[in-house]
């Protein structure tokens, strides 16, 4: 398949997927009688409003992360803890950066609430956070104990963990609404049908290129969707790292794999400036080499969702 034919169809699948569903208008429930769900990060708000469809009026969805600040630095409020405690679902990653939330649900008012951990949800199949060649470790990683694994809490970059994850979602939306069961279980089959069809177009589009390796002049959370394609990388951070300055050691590793594999290309991700992949870029023999922005979905906020943004729209963005 050629390289454009793949970029018409990769746009065709964008297009759909920014033109919002036609809901038949239905007379909503009272804030008491509505089914309270907080979604922690933006991917899981999003599967669930797929979910929900056209019972949206029955139920009150809200982000927690809605201002831009990513999973690793948020620090909740008052008010947050307030709403969790209320809420009748909470989806959460569950990683280290969630460690708060062990104590809100302790003391959560609604003894009913469903609390979804993503990673309890993938058991086995969560990876730890790894140190690839040429990548700078931060002093805690360094000094970590071999018995204390910390894991990738970057699940949601995975359509096969966001398949999981949905099916998850749909089970606690269907225990606290059982009434509207198989509207959610219709809903989910056509959201994973529509997964499928943009694992196809990865999958095709990875088997057409000439290179399976990225290299990342910033933090890298893409580990889980490496994977899913046998891709390969190098970066300068893992994922969770609060690191922003690289060391000329890292800079001129990832400058030679420019060169090694005749890259055109380097990434960084949403958040990322262009500072460490401008200096890479200009170590290589490749000065003409573009830095391409991969969104993480990291920091999505309230008026990125206002716009359609959605996950997959976001995640067939990275694919183009």
């Amino acid at each position: 398949m050629k390289v454009n034919k793949l970029a018409l169809i990769i746009a065709s699948v964008l297009l759909v997927a920014a033109i919002p569903l036609l809901a038949k208008p239905k007379k909503a429930a009272s804030n008491d009688d509505k089914i309270k769900i907080i979604a922690a990060i933006f991917p899981a708000y999003d599967w669930t409003k797929q979910i929900i469809g056209e019972n949206a009026s029955d139920i009150s969805l809200s982000l927690l992360l809605d201002n831009g600040v990513d999973l690793h630095n948020f620090e909740p409020t008052v008010q947050d803890i307030a709403k969790i405690s209320n809420a009748d679902i909470f989806i959460y990653v569950g990683g280290e950066s969630d460690d708060w939330v062990e104590d809100v649900l302790k003391t959560a008012k609604n003894k009913n609430l469903i609390a979804l951990n993503l990673l309890e949800v993938l058991g086995e199949d969560a990876k730890q956070e790894e140190i690839v060649e040429g990548m700078e470790a931060d002093d805690d990683e360094e000094e970590a104990d071999e018995d204390d694994i910390e894991y990738d809490e970057h699940v949601w970059l995975s359509i096969k963990n966001a398949k999981l994850f949905c099916s998850a979602i749909t089970n606690a939306i269907s225990k606290k609404d059982k009434e509207h069961k198989d509207d959610y279980t219709a809903n989910l089959n056509a959201y994973l049908a529509k997964l499928d069809s943009l694992d196809a177009l990865y999958k095709e589009t990875i088997r057409a290129s000439k290179r399976n390796t990225l290299v990342f002049g910033d933090r890298f959370p893409f580990r889980y969707l490496v994977d899913d394609y046998n891709l390969k990388y190098y970066a300068a951070f893992v994922g969770c790292s609060a690191e922003t300055e690289a060391s000329f050691k890292t800079i001129a590793f990832l400058s030679q794999k420019i060169n090694e594999l005749n890259l055109q290309y380097i990434c960084k991700i949403e958040t990322g400036d262009n500072k460490i992949s401008r200096t890479i870029i200009q170590n290589s023999n490749n000065k003409k080499a573009k830095i391409l922005t991969l969104d993480s979905m990291q920091s999505t906020t309230a008026k990125d969702i206002k716009k359609l943004f959605n996950f997959f729209y976001i995640y067939g963005a990275n694919l183009a």
